[in-house]
């Protein structure tokens, strides 16, 4: 079902500062980081550590004060703006905390909308709809608004929403911050099988250990920086 495969992601002395009321905010100071193709990596670490930011800056929703960003070697900060809303569209899959969903329309016409948005024809968006929905273990709820469904059920249809064109990189910012822990940790598990069975880069960020440590591979990040060796609770 899937042909893109993950991405390598590295940041080379990636700062980004805001100025807020004449102060100058460090939301994230000079970093260096890397995620191997095919990687499942959760972030933790308190409010305001640059979290956020950092998956901001990765998908192409922001651009760094300083430093560069590549992914598979192409430079996101060289890119403009016609270039980085085409690596949200087609490259970039995001999860977010409350999962942003459209109430107005069915589960399977919110899948369709960015395929749409990308030209696939309108017969191949539904049927590529009614597999994500599969995959996500939805199938027979295509047709709900997302009213109808509860909260793991309208994050899970979140999840399928991001695999909408095939991305090979998922952003998941706080994706169980809303769910109970059972649902919490089916939406992990569901995130890092994109990985393992699919070959994407999963990055996901989390206040929560145990979402967090379903993942292979967990950093911790204080104060814009990330921190080596330091505990991720």
């Amino acid at each position: 079902m899937f042909e893109h495969k993950g991405v390598d992601v590295r940041l080379e002395g990636v700062s980004r500062r805001y100025t807020m009321a004449a102060e100058e905010v460090h939301a994230l100071r000079e970093s260096s980081w890397e995620v191997r193709k095919g990687g499942a990596v959760a972030i933790m670490g308190p409010s305001g550590c640059g979290k956020t930011t950092l998956l901001n800056l990765l998908g192409g929703v922001d651009r760094p004060t300083t430093g560069r960003i590549l992914i598979d070697g192409q430079d996101l900060t060289g890119m403009n703006e016609r270039a980085l809303e085409k690596h949200r569209l087609l490259r970039v899959g995001f999860v977010f905390q409350f999962f942003n969903l459209i109430p107005s329309i069915t589960a399977v016409e919110n899948l369709e909308l960015p395929m749409v948005m990308a030209g696939v024809p309108e017969s191949e968006c539904h049927a590529r709809a009614k597999t994500l929905l599969g995959l996500v273990g939805l199938e027979a709820k295509g047709q709900k608004r997302p009213e109808e469904l509860s909260g793991g059920e309208q994050q899970r249809v979140a999840v399928a929403l991001a695999l909408a064109n095939d991305p090979a990189l998922i952003l998941a910012d706080e994706p169980t911050g809303n769910l109970d822990s059972t649902n919490a940790a089916v939406i992990a598990n569901l995130l890092k099988s994109l990985s393992v069975e699919h070959g994407k880069t999963v990055i996901m960020v989390s206040h929560d250990p145990k979402t967090a440590e379903v993942f292979p591979t967990v950093h911790a990040m204080r104060d814009g920086l990330f921190v080596t060796g330091a505990a991720v609770a």
